[in-house]
C-alpha cells in the first residue's frame, strides 16, 4: 500500500502494555477507569474501529503556559459520523484570554466566565474516548495540551494512541511530489491545513477553529483518506501514534 512506510511510524509503542501498567500505577481514579477499559487491539482492521474525532480550542499555542477553552468530540466509523453522540464543552482555563486567540476562535471571557474547569468535566470526557481510538487533526495540539492539562491539575498526565490526519496527507503530499515528473515539475507538497486538506477530496467547507465543527471535518477527513488510499483490512496499529 502506499502508505506502508507512514504505517510503520507507528508500531514503536506498545499501547496495551502502557494501558494495562497504566491501570496500577496511576494515582487518579478517573484515570485509573479510562486505562483499565483498555485500548484498541492493534492488529483490528480499521473497518470495524470504533473511533472519536477529537478537537481543542486553546488560549495559546504552548501547552507549558496556555491552556484549553473547548473541547469538541465526535464518534465515527467508516460508514457514519454519530452526530446524535457528539459533545461540545467550554473550559475556563483560569488565566486571561489573548486578543489573539479570541479572533481565532471566537470565545470571549464572557463566554467562559460561568465554565466549568476541566476536572469537573474530565470524567464525562474520558468515557467518551474510552475503548476508542482518537483521531485528531495535528496531534502535537491535543497530545500536548491534555496532559500538561491533566500534569498541572493532578501531577499526573494522560498518553493514548492517536491517529494524525494531518500527518497522513503531510506523507501522502510528500509522496506525490517525490514522483519523477512532478520533480521536473519542481512541484511542492501541498497545504496540510484541515480546509486544504479536505478541498483535495471534494468535502465541504467549514467554517474553523470551533471545536465541534473541527473535529466532525476531522472525522468526515478521516473517511476520505480511507477510502482513498486504504485497505479497510488494515490494521489500525499500523496508523497511530
Amino acid at each position: 500500500m502506499i502508505l506502508r512506510k507512514l504505517f510503520n511510524l507507528g508500531r514503536n509503542s506498545d499501547w496495551t502494555n502502557f494501558y494495562q501498567k497504566q491501570s496500577h500505577q496511576s494515582n487518579n481514579m478517573l484515570l485509573q477507569n479510562f486505562y483499565k477499559r483498555g485500548v484498541t487491539a492493534p492488529d483490528l482492521p480499521i473497518a470495524k474501529v470504533k473511533f472519536v474525532a477529537l478537537d481543542f480550542e486553546t488560549t495559546g499555542l504552548d501547552a507549558k503556559k496556555d491552556d484549553i477553552v473547548s473541547i469538541g468530540l465526535v464518534p465515527f466509523d467508516l460508514k457514519r459520523i454519530y452526530l446524535n453522540q457528539a459533545k461540545q464543552w467550554l473550559i475556563n482555563p483560569n488565566l486571561p484570554l489573548e486578543k489573539e486567540s479570541v479572533i481565532i476562535h471566537g470565545i470571549t471571557h464572557s463566554d467562559i466566565v460561568d465554565a466549568p474547569d476541566l476536572m469537573r468535566i474530565l470524567e464525562e470526557v474520558l468515557q467518551a474516548l474510552a475503548e476508542c481510538t482518537v483521531v485528531v487533526h495535528y496531534r502535537k495540539i491535543e497530545r500536548e495540551f491534555f496532559d500538561m492539562a491533566l500534569k498541572e491539575r493532578i501531577g499526573e498526565g494522560i498518553r493514548f494512541p492517536l491517529v494524525d490526519t494531518l500527518a497522513i496527507e503531510s506523507y501522502l503530499q510528500a509522496k506525490e511530489t517525490s514522483r519523477f515528473i512532478n520533480r521536473l515539475k519542481g512541484a511542492k507538497p501541498g497545504s496540510v491545513r484541515l480546509g486544504s486538506c479536505r478541498q483535495r477530496y471534494g468535502l465541504p467547507a467549514y467554517t474553523p477553529h470551533h471545536a465541534l465543527t473541527d473535529a466532525i471535518a476531522t472525522a468526515e477527513l478521516l473517511q476520505a483518506q480511507i477510502a482513498y488510499h486504504y485497505s479497510p483490512d488494515t490494521p489500525i496499529g499500523h496508523l497511530w501514534k
